[in-house]
């Protein structure tokens, strides 16, 4: 099937979130707190170390008005009917401020470390969000629970298993790349995690098309992590570009990513960067990443400047505007919060919220 072409940009302005991980459940709640006092809108819990719905419990538990959510759980690590207990619980908690993004992850991770099924990946995540939706409405008593697929099969709910109340569906975001993915994840979820290896160009070009190919809604979300480099100085500046520069390198080493470097016409740049990254050759690795492939995939501007930077690149590109390290650069230096608070005024200052958007 050929996508569609792009739709034209919404001029709603994003949100702007945060991103965490690997932090105990007390430093979460602290966390969450902190992201809700500087401003931000939003707070996402990866899971690698620790447990997304552990931690999105802290953050839920800790704040008001913020979303929160995973971003992402391992889908297949867990039962469908596991997943539907925590999102509902989740979303009674918040009052509605909960997010479920689900992801795959790849395959040595799910069959050897958690020792689940990876096969048929993108077909048996479609079948895992029907039976989210199917239990749900079990769980509200609006069916039977009788959802029988491929990969799948749930014809059990007692009512003493039933958690009880009238919760809505949390919204469902999944996490893909390719073209199939892409288009599934359209005809089937609320929203996209868009990997942080990304241009707009790319959004434009290849995932807004092949979402629009599966169908997916008008008020359909793209949530846009985003790698900056920022400080007082050019000097600041600078030092954090070289991490970037490092970052992107071990992320462009996968081949599952090429298609970004391809839509620029980078096309040799992913097989070089996965020979040096056989080789061991960091140091040779973050010298392939020259600067027009750095400004194109992250954003480098001194504080001051940083939200305005992000509301050009992304207004009318993204729902969510993900800031990557924020939460990171906290842990490292905890004067850095109110540097981030005054990012997340800037960026909801009126000014910003006008305009139009990059082309």
């Amino acid at each position: 099937m050929t996508p569609s072409p792009p739709t034209p940009r919404r001029l709603t302005p994003p949100q702007l979130d945060v991103m965490a991980a690997g932090l105990t459940l007390r430093d979460m709640q602290r966390a969450a707190a902190a992201t809700e006092h500087a401003g931000f809108d939003g707070l996402w819990l990866t899971e690698g170390g620790r447990t997304a719905y552990t931690a999105a419990t802290a953050a839920a538990l800790a704040t008001e008005n913020l979303t929160v959510g995973t971003g992402i759980a391992v889908a297949f690590a867990r039962s469908p009917m596991v997943t539907a207990s925590a999102a509902w619980e989740l979303a009674e908690a918040t009052g509605g401020r909960f997010v479920l993004g689900l992801g795959t992850q790849v395959r040595p991770h799910i069959e050897r470390r958690y020792s689940a099924e990876f096969d048929r990946p993108g077909p048996r995540l479609r079948e895992y969000v029907g039976a989210l939706r199917a239990i749900w409405a079990a769980f509200r008593g609006e069916e039977r629970l009788r959802f029988k697929g491929d990969f799948y099969r749930f014809t059990l709910m007692t009512p003493e298993w039933t958690p009880g109340g009238s919760i809505a569906d949390p919204p469902i975001y999944l996490a893909g790349v390719n073209p199939w993915m892409l288009r599934m994840i359209g005809e089937v979820a609320d929203g996209l995690h868009v990997h942080p290896l990304h241009s707009v160009r790319y959004i434009e070009e290849v995932v807004r098309p092949e979402l629009a190919a599966g169908g997916a809604a008008d008020d359909f979300a793209l949530v846009c992590p985003v790698m900056t480099a920022t400080g007082d100085t050019d000097e600041e500046i600078e030092t954090e570009r070289e991490k970037l520069r490092l970052r992107l390198a071990f992320y462009g080493s996968t081949p599952g990513y090429s298609k970004v470097f391809e839509t620029h016409g980078w096309n040799d740049l992913q097989p070089r960067l996965n020979r040096l990254f056989a080789a061991k050759d960091r140091t040779g690795m973050a010298a392939a990443i020259p600067d027009e492939v750095l400004d194109t995939l992250t954003v480098s501007a001194p504080w001051d400047d940083l939200a305005e930077s992000l509301m050009t690149r992304y207004r009318g590109v993204a729902t969510r505007v993900v800031a990557y390290s924020a939460v990171s650069n906290w842990r490292e230096s905890p004067d850095v919060v109110e540097r981030w608070a005054g990012v997340a005024r800037a960026f909801h200052a009126p000014g910003q919220r006008k305009g139009t958007p990059a082309g």
